[in-house]
């Protein structure tokens, strides 16, 4: 079973959207974008205890919040969701129901010939919507879930019940979070997950609660609480006369089902022994990190294995989970289940998965889109892709904006410059981190434009830093990037000492030298009273060596604000107020002319 398309109209902060699924996947983008929004939409037509809720939805889940419109009329909430890959049992339980799927264009076969239904790649689905409004005779929200066919006469579907769903198979984890609530018997925690799989209901609540009600708290008059009780009941009575507030007294619990399932934990031995010798038990969340991940794990790899064809959604695995344990636990739910969709801000998350299954959404005036993210430029091969995704992709994916460097001398300069002008005026400049921008380094001027283009299909705001190019370059640079940066010499390296000033360049060489850093195959090893334009040329060859191990980014960290090459400061000026136009920089003039930017 296999979610392959969903719709969703109103829902949140998704005014539309059509989303295709590419079988196992991980949603990646910015904060609030509606990665989770998309979970909860599936929760709604497919979740079996969703709509047990009340309300099912409230005034928060529409669109802007906005559930009438200007005549009074309710404004439907409104998810479609197309199911394939059923099993035998499943094609025969919703026989009634099927529709046919287009593997190959992704559509639904709509209507005649009958014969399409035939053709390879065409398979069986089963199409669910939901429906939700505001009811105003009885002044409340309501929500239904059915089979979006056979259409009947007076314009009804035939309801899709909770028995269907279960049958159908969809758990959504909404937090793995720390696994505080995963051996507790609180409602969508994993053990209770487990319970119901097992079709398991406790019949012990009477007992507790009668047991509860029997023990006695604080009672002993030596404590003074029932003193004060009494105190407080009396002058309660001194207001209202009647036999109300009568015989306060503590209890343990406030002696409800629903409150026993939040407060009810399993206990875990701790290794440490009691006077008596025996082993000293705690909340099992107050157990090792490592410990409390392994029984995350292992209730996860249960609950797969009891819902063998089922859907998994996830929201987020790796919040307190070292990497090593985020991997497997992806690796054993895609293993155990028929379809895992997780949402995801983590490189090791990503690691996992194909580029085709890596969905990049993104928001605009409530139009949301999904776009697999591919394999990128030169990257053809899942080896490459494996070695290069940490180094190079994966922070560009989850960014919202991105700025790719021609060289490994500009993904060292910029950063580190952007930081130390920070840390010297925080007031006017911010680090690339600060400014949600992650670098990448494109390693020729000839990907610079690939890349641009790669990344702006994706939904992402592009920028450019680069030597001097020739025409044609500069143009396929332009046109495939939204800021577009070129320096006024080429090679960076150039750029990086003859725009440095004497003062840094000369205590960056004493350094390197005195510390004894100075590689000795190279000849022209800086002295205190060199020359200018020699020194220039021992640096310049030192850096071209050192590409690599960060030693643009070591020069600039020993820098002034006035030391530095008046590019990188001006760029990184102009990325400031191209992100915060309130926050106005000034530009000198000769420097303007090295930033290109389109449609200025």
């Amino acid at each position: 079973m296999k979610l392959v398309y969903i719709q969703i109209n109103n829902f949140r902060g998704i005014k539309e959207s059509h989303l295709l699924l590419p079988g196992n996947a991980v949603l990646v983008g910015d904060n609030n974008t509606g990665k989770s929004t998309i979970l909860e939409a599936i929760d709604l037509v497919l979740g079996p205890e969703r709509l047990s809720r009340h309300p099912v939805i409230d005034e928060h889940d529409f669109y802007a919040g906005r559930y009438l419109d200007n005549e009074k009329n309710p404004i439907d909430i409104l998810i479609e969701a197309v199911i394939i890959d059923l099993t035998i049992e499943q094609q025969r339980h919703f026989r009634n129901h099927l529709e046919w799927w287009d593997t190959d264009n992704n559509v639904l076969i709509d209507g005649p010939p009958p014969e399409a239904t035939d053709n390879a790649g065409v398979v069986a689905a089963l199409r669910i919507g939901f429906k939700g409004n505001y009811d105003a005779d009885e002044d409340d929200f309501v929500g239904a879930t059915f089979f979006m066919l056979p259409k009947k006469e007076d314009g009804t579907y035939d309801s899709f019940r909770t028995s269907d769903k279960r049958f159908c198979g969809f758990l959504y984890l909404r937090t793995l979070r720390t696994g505080t609530r995963a051996l507790s018997l609180e409602r969508g925690s994993l053990l209770d997950v487990i319970l119901r799989l097992k079709e398991i209901r406790p019949q012990m609540w009477e007992n507790v609660l009668e047991q509860l009600r029997n023990i006695s708290v604080a009672n002993d008059p030596d404590l003074g609480i029932s003193d004060v009780l009494e105190s407080v009941q009396t002058v309660v009575r001194s207001l209202v006369p009647i036999e109300c507030a009568d015989a306060p007294a503590m209890r343990v619990s406030q002696l409800t089902r629903e409150h026993l399932r939040q407060i009810l934990t399993v206990f875990l031995g701790t290794g440490s022994c009691c006077d008596g010798g025996t082993e000293y038990a705690a909340p099992f969340h107050h157990q090792g990190t490592g410990t409390v991940n392994t029984l995350v794990l292992s209730l996860l790899s249960m609950i797969a294995e009891l819902k063998q064809n089922v859907i998994f959604a996830m929201e987020e695995p790796e919040i307190a989970i070292p990497p090593h344990t985020q991997k497997r636990i992806i690796n054993s739910i895609i293993s155990k289940s028929a379809q895992a969709i997780f949402t995801s801000h983590s490189p090791y998350v990503l690691e996992e998965f194909n580029p085709s299954q890596i969905v990049v959404i993104n928001r605009n005036n409530g139009i949301l889109t999904g776009i697999p993210a591919q394999y990128p430029p030169k990257i053809k091969k899942y080896n490459m892709y494996r070695e290069e995704v940490k180094r190079r992709f994966c922070e560009s994916l989850l960014a919202r904006r991105v700025l790719i460097a021609e060289g490994r001398t500009e993904y060292d300069a910029f950063p580190a410059a952007a930081k130390r002008l920070h840390e010297l005026f925080p007031n006017e400049y911010t680090s690339l981190e600060g400014l949600g921008i992650a670098i990448i380094n494109a390693e020729t001027d000839s990907q610079v434009a690939p890349l641009g283009s790669y990344f702006r299909q994706l939904g992402k705001t592009v920028f450019a830093v680069f030597d001097k190019q020739t025409d044609e370059s500069r143009r396929n640079i332009l046109s495939s990037t939204d800021y577009a940066f070129e320096a006024s010499e080429k090679g960076f390296e150039n750029v990086l000492v003859n725009g440095s000033n004497e003062t840094a360049l000369r205590r960056y060489a004493s350094f390197l030298v005195d510390g004894h850093e100075w590689p000795t195959h190279l000849n022209s090893k800086p002295t205190q009273d060199m020359a200018i334009e020699n020194l220039k040329t021992s640096l310049m060859e030192y850096f071209k060596w050192a590409k690599g191990s960060g030693a643009a980014a070591d020069f600039l960290n020993q820098c002034s604000k006035d030391e530095m090459p008046g590019h990188i400061v001006n760029v990184l000026k102009e990325i400031c107020r191209i992100l915060n136009p309130t926050n106005q920089v000034e530009l000198s003039d000769d420097t303007l002319d090295d930033v290109a930017i389109p449609g200025s």
